[in-house]
């Protein structure tokens, strides 16, 4: 799906609680939260903004948007979401991790995510043809993709005795990839270790002037 396609469908899927919502209020408003910091994604903004455009809602004229992001500190998420719960807002667009926070904080509040984790793995919907809930969104089917990695990391180096796999373990996806992971290193007989990275500074310690990654015999 091209980048146009991408963000008319997101929009589309914003606008239908905002619609109902404007019904009620003239100002209807949305609660764009994100687990990341703010300043690496603001080409997200700029789309989600054009995404509402084409669906008639230009930010502060008839619709507000709240934004809330987590600065990579996971366990301030259910703060934001309660924040978002109390205002309150008309929907919930969110990342992954977020999206399933607010799953779990609200039946109530529509939830909106883009995602490429596993969705149904995750627990934000109950299958990809009918999310159920309150929760719908676009996943990119990047997950479940572990042995696909492997196997192309392993033609770009080949002589690699040992892989390293970088991951934050507080979010709540990191466990099942890293499983996945292990298991296709295990079936193809790589060796692989497991490196927490919960910040820049870890990944530039566990980069590889600093670690054994793709490491040759």
């Amino acid at each position: 799906m091209n980048r146009r396609g991408i963000i008319t469908l997101f929009g589309g899927a914003v606008a239908w609680p905002l619609a109902a919502r404007a019904q009620q209020s003239a100002m209807p408003v949305v609660g764009f939260l994100r687990s990341t910091p703010s300043a690496p994604f603001q080409n997200l903004v700029v789309a989600f903004g054009q995404g509402l455009k084409e669906e008639g809602f230009v930010e502060g004229q008839n619709a507000v948007v709240d934004y809330r992001y987590a600065d990579n500190q996971i366990d301030r998420l259910p703060a934001l979401v309660a924040d978002l719960i109390h205002r309150p807002v008309a929907v919930i667009v969110g990342d992954n991790i977020s999206a399933i926070v607010a799953r779990h904080a609200t039946m109530t509040v529509p939830i909106v995510f883009a995602t490429g984790g596993g969705v149904v793995r995750n627990g934000i919907v109950a299958n990809l043809r009918r999310p159920g809930a309150n929760v719908t969104g676009i996943s990119f089917f990047s997950g479940g993709l572990e042995s696909k990695r492997l196997e192309l990391l392993r033609q770009l180096v080949p002589t690699g005795a040992t892989i390293a796999m970088l991951a934050d373990p507080d979010t709540p996806t990191s466990a099942a990839e890293q499983m996945e992971v292990q298991a296709a290193a295990k079936t193809i007989g790589q060796q692989l270790i497991n490196l927490d990275a919960r910040s820049d500074a870890d990944n530039l310690e566990h980069g590889p002037a600093n670690s054994p990654l793709c490491r040759e015999p």
